[in-house]
């Protein structure tokens, strides 16, 4: 098997690179190392590595061929900084899927794996299911929503089978640490080893469904090599666990000494996934759980 991963040398493309290699497949893998908060990118050395850019269509296009699955994770992947930056993010986001898609429909790749987000689904009632109305808050859920919608289309009108995911709140190893828009697991444990105060935003009451690195891994390698009914395709899975924890909590796993910093607009409050439907279609649950998580990390 030949697969090509976009942002195969961030947080979670680069745990999936090393979960294909470790499966025996041939891997691509595209990254023009573009983030605002990865202090440390993660080639593998053994994938066919190219620092380029996913909306170059010209120079990316050739890598796509004798691909038999993509996965699509590359984005500028965080709510804050696309306020700061609203067209780069849509451009990214947005135009950069559109190329992806193309480049996956001229190569006739066997399937593409989308990685979208939970943010579309904003201040909708949880726990939030698949069938809910898109509210968009940010630029970032916007350019990603935006992004499910070409992945459908390319489905419907092209026939190149889609998976789109919507990941809820990802940590886990190689997690961005740095800036204040990082992930909150990776701020607090980094603040926590340099002896700092933990900053939580706001009350610290707004929960989020935490879910591993490695159980989203999973879920795309899942989906990639299972036979799922051709009417899967096209169609959004949530990724979670199912259940979530307020960020005070988190905080509470790792120290006391924290501090509280202003809250931040476009934000949902709660996010909480419905897991159902991509259990019933690719047979996909979580393993991990983030408390189980946080504590082998204090512990060594």
């Amino acid at each position: 098997m030949k697969s090509l991963v976009t942002g195969g040398a961030g947080f979670i493309g680069s745990n999936l690179v090393d979960q294909l290699l470790s499966l025996g497949h041939e891997v691509v893998c595209i990254d023009n190392e573009f983030s605002d908060i990865h202090d440390h990118f993660y080639w593998n050395s053994k994938a066919d590595n190219h620092l380029l850019d996913i909306r170059d269509y010209e120079n990316t296009r050739p890598l796509y061929e004798g691909v038999d699955f993509v996965f699509h994770i590359a984005a500028e992947a965080r709510i804050q900084p696309s306020i700061l930056n609203p067209v780069e993010t849509v451009s990214i986001n947005s135009v950069g899927t559109c190329t992806v898609l193309q480049c996956a429909r001229d190569a006739g790749v066997r399937r593409v794996m989308y990685s979208s987000t939970s943010s579309g689904y904003g201040m909708n009632d949880y726990p939030n299911v698949e069938t809910q109305p898109d509210d968009c808050l940010n630029p970032y859920s916007v350019s990603k929503v935006n992004g499910e919608k070409l992945c459908a289309m390319y489905t419907n009108l092209f026939d190149v089978p889609t998976v789109i995911f919507r990941y809820f709140n990802v940590y886990g190893e190689r997690q961005p640490l740095k800036g204040q828009y990082a992930p909150v697991i990776g701020i607090f444990l980094r603040q926590f080893a340099a002896g700092e105060k933990l900053t939580i935003v706001g009350d610290g009451e707004q929960r989020r469904d935490f879910t591993y690195v490695g159980d989203i891994v999973n879920a795309n390698i899942m989906a990639a090599i299972s036979n799922p009914d051709d009417d899967a395709f096209g169609e959004v899975y949530n990724v979670g666990t199912g259940s979530n924890h307020s960020v005070n909590e988190i905080a509470s796993m790792i120290s006391d000494n924290v501090i509280h910093i202003p809250p931040r607009v476009g934000e949902s409050r709660i996010t909480l996934a419905n897991i159902k439907k991509i259990k019933k279609t690719f047979g996909w649950e979580p393993q991990v759980n983030v408390g189980d998580w946080v504590a082998k990390q204090l512990n060594g």
